[in-house]
């Protein structure tokens, strides 16, 4: 295929979205005015779509934690640890995963994709077998294209069908990796990762479990789904990112296998990325440290999960999942979809609109992502504003179940 034709494409799929008034790359945030509030084309607008699930984005001690390492460290690193060395907040923030996982290894990586990326290239080579969850984020689909390993996607969050894929590998099974999630971005469902666990150590795999929307959301101490299960001890490789609960940039990879180590000499993302910049690195390191020290945080975000939920749940609207940080609304027209979104929009709501091929199973979604940062009143708002934006609608049916 030519160029000039994958521009055709994408200029068909951006005019498909322009003419359904569903383009989200036209939303400019043009002044943040909090961690939950926005001024979007001239209007104070609730954000209920950008995964600030703690709300630390505007918290003086992260700020002032920036604000100094950008005074005494400079503004970037300018280069790959491997080439131009490691700072020492780099070593002391994987220093502190390690002892908030319990684990002998960690490695930080300049994004949460890269982080996947980086892992599963730096594990897999030409004729491994990987078995992943099919509704995986796209970086590990990624990674494993990448690394080259022959993988095989089960049947989201079931079990049963992941010891079948399993068993299809014969002897191959044993060494193979499995890879899920712990919460999912888009229907907010979680994984059962003990069944999980059970079946991969059944047939002698390794499980890697990619908590970016589950940490500082779940288990006792923040440490994901994984902690909530009772099973991180046996997990042999977590992933996560710094964007959305801790409110930074970066990603990293924990490991109970000291050899988590060796993939600083044979992760391309990790060898030939610029390392993240020191104002990143010590705001995702006072955030690790205000998770560990704040577990006040998680319940006001369950607190507001729960009205959020709730709220929707009694107005009629069919949710994606159990209640989770993630509350996915369906809607079974694309069109119907968009139309809610921008009379939320109009009401000073954002949340996100998903449709296909960003959605899983081909449904349209409307999905908020609750924060510990969300007062009462903010979340009676968004509620308010989906009931008269469904109201608004000759397509009432489209996303209510009655």
């Amino acid at each position: 295929m030519s160029i000039s034709k994958r521009f055709a494409e994408l200029e068909h799929i951006r005019s498909a979205l322009n003419e359904a008034d569903a383009d989200p790359g036209r939303i400019v945030m043009e002044r943040m005015l909090s961690a939950t509030e926005a001024e979007i084309a001239g209007r104070r607008t609730i954000l209920a779509g950008t995964n600030n699930y703690l709300g630390l984005t505007f918290e003086p001690g992260i700020l002032e934690a920036s604000h100094q390492a950008l005074r005494e460290q400079g503004s970037g690193t300018t280069g790959s640890r491997m080439a131009n060395g490691s700072f020492a907040s780099h070593v002391a923030l994987e220093r502190s995963f390690a002892e908030f996982y319990e684990v002998p290894a960690a490695m930080i990586f300049s994004t949460g994709y890269q982080a996947n990326l980086g892992i599963l290239t730096g594990l897999l080579r030409a004729g491994d077998k990987v078995v992943i969850d099919a509704h995986s984020h796209a970086s590990i689909y990624d990674g494993c294209r990448l690394s080259g390993a022959d993988f095989f996607p089960f049947r989201h969050n079931d079990p049963e069908d992941l010891r079948k894929r399993l068993r299809r590998l014969g002897d191959d099974a044993r060494g193979a990796l499995v890879v899920t999630e712990g919460l999912y971005s888009m229907l907010g469902d979680i994984a059962p990762l003990a069944e999980l666990l059970e079946v991969t150590e059944e047939f002698g795999a390794y499980l890697m479990v990619d908590e970016a929307h589950s940490l500082g959301v779940y288990g006792e101490q923040g440490r994901g789904v994984a902690e909530a299960a009772g099973i991180l001890d046996r997990v042999d490789f977590i992933t996560g990112t710094f964007s959305k609960s801790l409110g930074s940039m970066g990603g990293f990879c924990v490991s109970r296998h000291e050899q988590l180590n060796l993939l600083r000499y044979g992760s391309r993302p990790y060898i030939f990325t610029a390392s993240s910049s020191p104002a990143n690195i010590a705001a995702a390191h006072w955030a690790l440290d205000h998770v560990r020290s704040h577990p006040e945080l998680r319940e006001k975000l369950w607190s507001n999960v729960a009205q959020l939920y709730s709220g929707l749940k009694d107005l009629g609207f069919r949710l994606g999942s159990a209640p989770s940080p993630v509350v996915a609304v369906r809607v079974d027209s694309h069109d119907e979809a968009a139309r809610i979104w921008n009379e939320l929009l109009a009401s000073g709501v954002y949340v996100n609109l998903v449709v296909p091929p960003a959605s899983p199973d081909g449904a349209s979604l409307l999905r908020c992502s609750v924060s510990a940062g969300h007062s009462p009143e903010q979340i009676e708002t968004i509620v308010a504003a989906f009931g008269e934006a469904i109201s608004r609608t000759a397509f009432a049916g489209a996303c209510c179940s009655g």
